[in-house]
């Protein structure tokens, strides 16, 4: 457990109900997050990864222990959380900018002061699609964006409320593996940035070596935390960092420990 965790999962338990069926998918997960620490969560399919975030956000209550962030246990959803997810979810009649700028128009306290403060929001907004390198198409439609550039405004999207906890779901998941690359060195730089507490889900143990500073290891359904790898490789990491030594035997050591709760 980390020492004044930020967010913390005590002996946490989720079942869900279908009419009489019942199916246990986290069983006393216990883990904890500090503040500005990022995590990354992987195992085999269907262990509970994705439960964990909706947990730690409150879109799923506990059916057994307790989620604490920041010292309040959980029992709805939580303010200051960005999400993002495999699809980007860019809405098709707006455009970079506007879609970024959306959660400033529905979020408080930003949203009763967006329409004075626009030129604000906006400044702010170009900021971070400078930082991933959109720019230069702050004015363009989704439908005019490679799937790579569609996932930077989705990161930028999830980032603009300047959230606690950033949330991240297979966010890569859905590009091809030159792109994923390539977003891992952005999402490094966000985070060095920016310091929020990242929550990452991810199959990809490459993925989650470069960017984690602790990797948790969860078992087969009912998902439990079997192993926590702490990540102690300097930052800021690079691609040619994943084929050093250090950050290959890393890898290798999660998969095994994959291997074996698949075989178990």
């Amino acid at each position: 457990m980390t020492a004044g965790a930020f967010v913390e999962l005590k002996a946490a338990s989720l079942t869900y109900r279908l009419g009489k069926e019942t199916t246990l998918a986290l069983a006393d997960a216990t883990f904890g997050i500090g503040k500005g620490e990022f995590v990354a969560v992987v195992g085999p399919s269907g262990c509970g990864k994705s439960t964990i975030m909706k947990m730690v956000t409150g879109l799923l209550p506990a059916t057994g222990g307790e989620v604490v962030v920041g010292g309040q246990r959980v029992t709805r959803p939580i303010k200051g959380v960005g999400m993002a997810f495999q699809n980007p979810t860019l809405m098709p009649w707006r455009t970079t900018l506007d879609n970024v700028l959306l959660p400033m128009e529905i979020v408080e306290p930003h949203k009763h002061r967006f329409r004075r403060h626009r030129a604000e929001y906006v400044e702010r907004a170009m900021a971070l699609l400078k930082t991933v390198g959109l720019a230069d198409f702050a004015d363009k439609y989704p439908w005019q964006l490679s799937g790579g550039m569609q996932q930077r405004s989705n990161l930028c999207r999830a980032l603009i409320h300047e959230p606690e906890i950033l949330m991240l779901d297979e966010p890569f998941g859905a590009l091809d593996a030159f792109t994923r690359e390539e977003l891992w060195g952005v999402m490094q730089a966000l985070w060095l940035e920016k310091r929020f507490t990242g929550v990452l889900v991810t199959h990809d143990l490459r993925e989650a070596v470069y960017l984690a500073d602790t990797v948790y290891v969860m078992s087969r359904r009912p998902g439990r935390v079997v192993m926590s790898r702490q990540i102690d490789l300097p930052r800021p990491r690079t691609l040619a960092s994943t084929f050093e030594p250090a950050f290959v035997d890393i890898v290798h050591e999660l998969r095994e420990r994959i291997h074996h709760e698949h075989a178990a």
